[in-house]
């Protein structure tokens, strides 16, 4: 039996299921080493390799859930700073909500996999969670889950009525755009172009009103184009202008990796970096809708950029040519 030719639909499984990358990827680990111990006992005239695989994934994710707080993003903890130079103190004992890195597992443009929707779902319960993602996701039936979780048909419809509207003000996944729509290509290229040059005008004119920026793992984050401009100039105030940049794409959305200038002080505020390359500062993830930027997650975690394969430092010479 192939269950190497479902990893990467399992891995993005247990990565809605559990919030974290690396995570997912252990679980998924965990997953083929059960189904490889219990080959024997398979039945394929019971269920596919598929779903057979799905439920022993099923059983791993719920197990690794039991008792475990739910990873969010700072929003989802309470209300917006309005001190744009509160201190940027980790909360390295929260479990955050992590990214999935889309170009190692080539998952595509997925609406499903939006940040906004997976740390909303992180809030259902665990069998509602599995619920949801199986039926509305993988498009399983109702009585493929039932006997996947143990359960009955009219037990997995009651719970996939329930996540239904838990989510229900999540917002309408159409509404944003994709990566590669030109429209979004086109703020994206611009707001690279404005936060390089630390041109924090450039980049407020690109923002919607209501513009949320976060930056897990510390609790803080901001509402309103405002906010986020002089946070911004903070930023810029400490790290100088000469920023650069490698464009991504995380959750189905555009992403991208700052690094900050290295060198002295007065050299990196004039904008020349010091001649000392740059280094990586931070991964950020976009929600662009209506022609303008939405959201902006920004993480910090040294292992959100190792799953990214991010190198730390890059010469301002290797950095040109890589861009």
């Amino acid at each position: 039996m192939d269950f190497e030719a479902h990893r990467r639909e399992l891995t993005t499984y247990c990565y809605r299921m559990l919030g974290s990358f690396h995570e997912a990827e252990d679980l998924v680990q965990e997953t083929m080493l059960r189904a490889w111990k219990a080959r024997d006992r398979y039945d394929r005239r019971r269920a596919s390799v598929r779903t057979w695989l799905y439920r022993i994934a099923t059983n791993v994710c719920l197990t690794a859930l039991e008792g475990r707080a739910r990873r969010p993003l700072p929003s989802g903890l309470g209300a917006p700073s309005d001190d744009p130079g509160a201190p940027l103190t980790p909360a390295l004992d929260i479990p955050w909500l992590q990214p999935f890195p889309d170009a190692r597992f080539d998952t595509g443009v997925r609406a499903d996999m939006r940040l906004a929707l997976v740390a909303a779902m992180q809030v259902l319960p665990p069998r509602q969670r599995a619920v949801l993602v199986l039926r509305e996701v993988l498009e399983f039936s109702a009585a493929e889950v039932a006997a996947q979780l143990g359960s009955t048909v009219p037990a997995v419809n009651s719970a996939l009525q329930r996540a239904r509207a838990a989510l229900a003000d999540v917002g309408d996944a159409g509404e944003v755009t994709e990566p590669d729509d030109p429209e979004a290509r086109t703020v994206i290229d611009r707001y690279v172009r404005a936060f390089e040059a630390a041109d924090v005008p450039g980049l407020v004119r690109l923002l919607t009103d209501d513009a949320v920026l976060e930056m897990p793992p510390v609790p803080l984050w901001y509402r309103g184009s405002r906010d986020y401009g002089l946070f911004m100039r903070r930023v810029f105030e400490m790290r100088g202008a000469g920023w650069g940049v490698r464009r991504l794409t995380a959750n189905g959305q555009p992403a991208l990796a700052a690094y900050a200038p290295e060198g002295d002080g007065v050299e990196s505020r004039a904008g020349g970096g010091g001649g000392g390359g740059h280094r990586l500062h931070t991964l950020q993830v976009f929600t662009v809708t209506g022609g303008r930027i939405a959201h902006n997650v920004v993480f910090a975690d040294p292992r959100v950029f190792e799953a990214f394969g991010l190198p730390r430092q890059i010469s301002s010479d290797e950095f040109r040519r890589v861009r």
